[in-house]
């Protein structure tokens, strides 16, 4: 686990950790000599020679002064130390966070991050004080172990002998209670996201009286969680009791040993207790081991959840970046333009998404993607953006591959105006300017008058100072629109990958959002994912994706002349489009 925590925690801090080990080993030294020096004061003492126990009395002193003043110094490092872990896991976690493929976030693993700061980081920090216990159960023995071989070695053979038979049944009991860790650490990470779903589900559940059914998955978790739960209990009694135990047993066979040598050697009942002292004192520190070897295996398992989530490899960046090429010739100042070309692409061993999937964007031309749910539309819009490297084939823009851009170059000539946008919590102004933090006042009043978000301040009570909430909760789905589409207008990107969401909205928000849409449109190249096909008319090309491929391409008229799958689809939602609910 050492060099796992160093390669979690980072090589900084080497010279206050090196100060709080050699303090800790300092206190855990005059701990031991404390313990050993009592031996024969006791032993003047029971004996009734005060002069010999005065003469013990001022090596006692000095080495209790002494661990006083290394307990203190540990304590601040310790202090520190344990700070200074803390913020820098924060740090790395959020570099990493920043790092990670934009893919990464669509896993299941996102769920596992606030797990990541919130406990697992503060148990890593913890690890700083089980340091004491390690180091004092190593060190204060030892110490302890001199002075009983220079006061009388037989005493201390049975206590040597206690000491591996300590190692081998914590060495035992770790093997089951690691099993049981992970498998709860799992339960628990479920039934979060089970309970986050159940959660945001509510307005779906009661709206169709479905909470109990709906909640069936979150009580299995639960149950599911608790079991685990209970196993880990289980599985931590073994180390714990098998600690006590063990201790229980060297403290036995130590005052054995001592009476057998008062009662058949010569050595005086007053050596013999003095001596049965300090063995005691030597299993002592075993007993705190024992206390917090199941804390130290948590922490264990919580520096490997750590260092997992560090080793997730960014994506490649180039060595040598190549700048995004000139807009070719007729396209408008500025435009990039985006191919795809013979793209193979799956999902971790899944099947297959795309699979030759060939698409030019010219450079401020609009073309908007159809296909049933699953064809890869979004996919293609995340290949685009570099979510994810393909498998197979390129992905262009500007006429450069984007595994040859560098990360901040193909962000920069990127808006991304997805289907469930995510405003911060913070006023309209700050949302809109956060496409562009240099923009002017005027540059972000004029995004927002172009993206029709003027009607949405004036309504609000505080205007351009009213807070949104998280996410952008206090408005509505179309204003939530018009608002990313401020953002992108203010953003000034060359390119526009749009997931058009105006099939849920109603008819005022729906005409702004196109409004919205036709001024983000002007002079930029768009990839737009078509849900109301009735939106995408006017595109300069229709790309229908089937299998994994581009199946057919053209205006909306050619598609429908073809009589193909465009065709057809274009058919079934104008069949659809006249269905009205009817009372019998």
């Amino acid at each position: 686990m050492i060099a796992e925590l160093r390669a979690v925690v980072g090589p900084g801090q080497r010279r206050l950790l090196l100060r709080y080990l050699l303090s800790t080993a300092a206190y855990s030294l005059s701990e031991g000599a404390a313990f050993g020096l009592v031996a024969p004061l006791l032993d003047a003492l029971l004996r009734g020679n005060t002069a010999t126990a005065a003469r013990w009395l001022l090596p006692l002193g000095g080495a209790v002064v002494v661990g006083w003043i290394a307990q203190y110094v540990m304590g601040l490092c310790a202090l520190r130390l344990a700070s200074a872990w803390r913020r820098t896991l924060y740090e790395r976690i959020g570099q990493q966070v920043v790092r990670l493929p934009l893919g990464w976030f669509d896993d299941d693993q996102t769920g596992r991050v606030p797990q990541l700061v919130g406990r697992d980081v503060a148990r890593i920090a913890g690890i700083v004080f089980f340091t004491q216990a390690l180091i004092g159960a190593l060190l204060t023995p030892a110490t302890i172990f001199v002075f009983l071989l220079m006061l009388d070695w037989r005493i201390a053979l049975p206590v040597l002998v206690v000491v591996p038979v300590v190692l081998v049944m914590f060495a035992a009991a770790r093997r089951v209670t690691d099993r049981t860790e992970a498998a709860h650490d799992a339960a628990a990470a479920e039934a979060g996201a089970r309970l986050l779903e159940f959660a945001i589900a509510q307005p779906t559940l009661r709206s169709t009286r479905r909470s109990r059914a709906g909640r069936q998955g979150l009580d299995d978790a639960l149950d599911a969680q608790h079991a685990a739960a209970r196993r880990e209990v289980l599985g931590a009694l073994p180390s714990q009791y098998l600690g006590q135990l063990t201790v229980q047993l060297a403290f036995t066979a130590v005052l054995v040993a001592g009476l057998l040598l008062a009662t058949h050697t010569s050595m005086s009942p007053s050596r013999a207790v003095a001596l049965i002292v300090l063995g005691v004192s030597f299993v002592r520190p075993f007993e705190l081991v024992a206390g917090v070897t199941t804390s130290l295996r948590a922490s264990r398992a919580s520096v490997g959840r750590v260092a997992a989530f560090l080793a997730v490899a960014p994506l490649p960046e180039p060595t040598r970046p190549q700048p995004i090429g000139a807009p070719s010739m007729g396209a408008p100042i500025g435009a990039v333009s985006i191919e795809l070309d013979a793209v193979r692409f799956c999902y971790g061993d899944g099947p297959p998404v795309l699979d030759g999937a060939t698409l030019h964007v010219p450079a401020g031309g609009t073309v908007a993607l159809v296909g049933a749910s699953g064809a890869g539309k979004t996919t293609v819009t995340k290949l685009v953006a570099r979510f994810f490297d393909v498998d197979a084939g390129s992905v262009r823009v500007g006429g450069v591959d984007v595994r040859q851009l560098a990360s901040a170059d193909l962000m920069s000539c990127l808006s991304l105006v997805f289907q469930n946008v995510y405003l911060l919590d913070a006023t309209i102004e700050e949302n809109i300017r956060f496409g562009n933090p240099a923009a002017t006042d005027a540059q972000v009043r004029e995004a927002a008058r172009r993206a029709r978000v003027d009607p949405i301040v004036h309504r609000l009570p505080d205007g351009w100072a009213t807070r949104v909430g998280e996410g952008g909760r206090l408005l509505s789905g179309g204003e939530r629109q018009r608002v990313a589409i401020a953002r992108a207008l203010c953003k000034g990107a060359p390119i526009v990958l749009l997931d058009e969401a105006t099939s849920s909205l109603d008819a005022e928000n729906e005409a702004a959002v196109q409004a919205a849409l036709a001024e983000l449109g002007a002079g930029r190249t768009m990839l737009v994912i078509a849900h109301r096909l009735s939106t995408i008319t006017h595109a300069d090309r229709i790309a229908v994706l089937d299998g994994g491929r581009v199946v057919e391409l053209g205006r909306h008229e050619e598609l429908l002349s073809a009589g193909g799958r465009y065709a057809a689809f274009w058919h079934e939602r104008q069949r659809t489009a006249g269905w009205r609910l009817a009372r019998n």
